[in-house]
């Protein structure tokens, strides 16, 4: 079986930063999605500025996720991010990190045009040359049968700084 990715949107975060990264339109004429992000925020890890929360056609509800995370060798699970348990999010590098150095993301969402629930995958890691490092693996469920159109990347509370990149693949499987 091939499996092709065709790039169907990119975004590269100019001067002076963004409160969001979002796709719109997405045809519904491929079996997967995958959005590669490479990202940093303006707040510090203290202020929860280390993750990048996931909407599906505008709506923040109906999300659940469980996450495994490695923080400088130790190893933790968890159902919920800032007390909720509605998100499904990724790391990012706060601004209190290695300057300069961006985090790897990588989110896959099969079937997303099907009218089942829609599953995501998330692998994520973080550095901080001189103390710190997260890897984090992520599954998230948003509960609604609809097709996936829009995906907004919200980094609340903080925004992305300049030269933060997504890119939204479609997979088809032939």
């Amino acid at each position: 079986m091939a499996t092709t990715y065709i790039l169907i949107s990119s975004v590269t975060v100019g001067s002076g930063g963004a409160a969001n990264i979002e796709f719109t339109s997405i045809p519904a004429t491929y079996t997967d999605l995958l959005i590669v992000l490479s990202a940093r925020s303006n707040t510090t890890f203290g202020a929860d500025g280390f993750a990048a929360i996931l909407e599906f056609n505008g709506s923040a509800s109906n999300r659940s996720s469980r996450w495994i995370r490695n923080y400088n060798g130790t190893v933790g699970s968890f159902n919920t991010f800032n007390g909720s348990t509605n998100t499904i999010f990724s790391s990012l590098n706060p601004s209190d990190y290695t300057a300069s150095t961006f985090n790897n993301n990588q989110y896959y969402i099969p079937n997303y045009a099907g009218s089942n629930n829609k599953s995501v995958s998330i692998d994520s890691v973080t550095e901080n040359n001189s103390t710190d490092i997260i890897q984090t693996l992520t599954a998230g469920l948003w509960s609604d049968s609809s097709a996936i159109t829009s995906i907004k990347l919200n980094p609340s509370p903080a925004s992305f700084v300049q030269y933060s990149t997504a890119y939204l693949y479609g997979i088809s499987n032939a």
